[in-house]
């Protein structure tokens, strides 16, 4: 009698659906609603506000219509026109990122962090306020995220090196960049792309926004200082052997070493950045610069960064290719993101759907909207962890809802900007993140438990700014 081998299959292991698999699902789920919705339409409206023109939705002319069903092809049509539609956005990103990639090329950030952490080295306790401010700036300014990455290899050891350990040293870098980034008031992928989609004057509102940055990084600082106190005298027992291994690392790497040169060159490179800053802030608020103009200046400033940098045209090549190579899943994602709302348009449901929400929230203190805004956003962010793509996503909808509610654009947008960056520093969707821990090599929930205090205080914070913004700062 003949046995048949006994052949066990391996199941796949079931895992979080790819950002671009959940938009185009959500593309096709949005499709198939469609024969089910109602089509319908408001009557919109031009008016000049504060110097600005805006479309308006008027309220109370909200009407059934008879509207398009859309085939099985047009499901695979939308994506094109969705890239087509979000095209400035997509440019904006690809062309700001190459410039970044420019000035990574340089090394004239990491080796002037390198300098400092040399000569702070006696002074260790300061080097956590300092370090962290740095990244808060960052992304407070130019979105700073994929970039911080490099970064780790050189904190976490350093960290462990001066009696914190792995945690701490993660912490610096991640919470340092998503708080700053949380609380931008210059991120032209977030606050940029969110307010031009509201129709809002670009980094309009910066001077609410500044004095939210101050809050936000000062009380994370202020955390991860009380934390990294406590790891000086509790050393985690689960991290001692990846502690041990960084601080080998840190001994052959930094500690033999001589102080890190932070040549005449790279220090006019960072002067050129500073300056580019500068020229973004006065050109916004002077002479109405919008994404074309912004994203000029950039380019305009990551060439003459690369000539200062010694660099041939061939590694200004490079680097603006590598640039926009980190920041083509985020760009690719505005173009998603704008697909459902080609659908939702070209099926004439969009209206349909806003006015169930307006009449829905309308029952609700105008208060308690903002707030639900916010938690919508913080809510999605678990979904799409692009910042630019989040804001394609969700403020086409909560534009109108807004003008609909009686809660200011401008509160919607920091809504928005706040649901979208606390949740950063968390959420396992974000490509940055996990990699970010990958190289500290701490596990996800381990993370997760260790910034979960921080990160009730930052939501309650969030919803305080959200409140102030909406009953004091930008009433509607």
């Amino acid at each position: 009698m003949s046995s048949e081998p006994n052949i066990k299959i391996k199941k796949k292991k079931w895992e979080f659906p790819n950002v671009f698999a959940l938009l185009f699902g959500l593309i096709v789920l949005t499709t198939l609603l469609s024969y089910f919705i109602p089509s319908g339409s408001f009557e919109r409206v031009e008016k000049v506000i504060n110097g600005t023109t805006r479309t308006l939705v008027v309220e109370g002319t909200y009407e059934t219509v008879e509207g398009t069903r859309l085939s099985f092809f047009n499901i695979f049509e939308s994506v094109f026109k969705g890239m087509e539609a979000g095209a400035p956005i997509i440019f904006f990103i690809f062309i700001v990122g190459g410039a970044f990639g420019i000035l990574a090329k340089t090394e004239a950030i990491e080796n002037g962090l390198e300098a400092l952490v040399y000569k702070m080295e006696n002074r260790k306790w300061l080097l956590i306020p300092i370090i962290m401010l740095f990244f808060a700036l960052g992304g407070a300014t130019f979105g700073m995220s994929e970039e911080t990455i490099p970064f780790l290899f050189i904190i976490v050891p350093l960290a462990i090196r001066i009696g914190y350990n792995s945690m701490i040293g993660a912490a610096i870098v991640i919470l340092g960049s998503t708080s700053g980034f949380t609380a931008a008031f210059f991120n032209p992928f977030t606050v940029g792309v969110a307010q031009g989609i509201a129709e809002l004057p670009l980094f309009s509102g910066k001077g609410y926004r500044i004095l939210m940055w101050i809050v936000m990084v000062g009380v994370t600082i202020l955390w991860v200082m009380y934390q990294a106190n406590k790891a000086k005298n509790n050393t985690d027992k689960d991290l001692d052997l990846i502690d041990k291994v960084a601080v080998a690392q840190y001994e052959s790497d930094y500690k033999s070493s001589d102080e890190k040169i932070f040549s005449l060159r790279q220090k006019l490179i960072i002067g050129v950045f500073v300056l580019t800053i500068v020229g973004l802030a006065v050109g916004v608020t002077r002479y109405d610069w919008y994404i074309m103009e912004i994203a000029s200046l950039f380019l305009l400033s990551g060439i003459v960064i690369g000539f200062i940098g010694n660099l041939s045209v061939n590694e200004i090549s490079d680097g603006f290719i590598e640039g926009c190579k980190d920041l083509a899943t985020g760009a690719l994602i505005v173009g998603f993101a704008y697909g459902i709302l080609v659908v939702l348009e070209e099926s004439m449901t969009i209206d349909t759907i806003l006015n169930f929400l307006a009449n829905t929230i309308n029952q609700l203190p105008s208060l308690l909207s903002a707030m639900g805004m916010f938690a919508v956003q913080s809510a999605i962010n678990f979904l799409v962890p692009s910042g630019s793509g989040q804001a394609a996503l969700s403020m086409p909808v909560m534009t109108p809802i807004a003008d609909l509610t009686g809660v200011s654009r401008q509160t919607a947008v920091l809504a928005y900007q706040l649901g979208d960056g606390i949740s950063n520093a968390i959420t396992p969707t974000s490509g940055v993140l996990m990699a970010s821990l990958a190289i500290a090599r701490i596990p996800w929930l381990k993370w997760a438990k260790f910034i979960l205090p921080l990160l009730l205080i930052q939501y309650t914070l969030g919803a305080i700014f959200v409140t102030i913004a909406h009953l004091f700062v930008w009433i509607s």
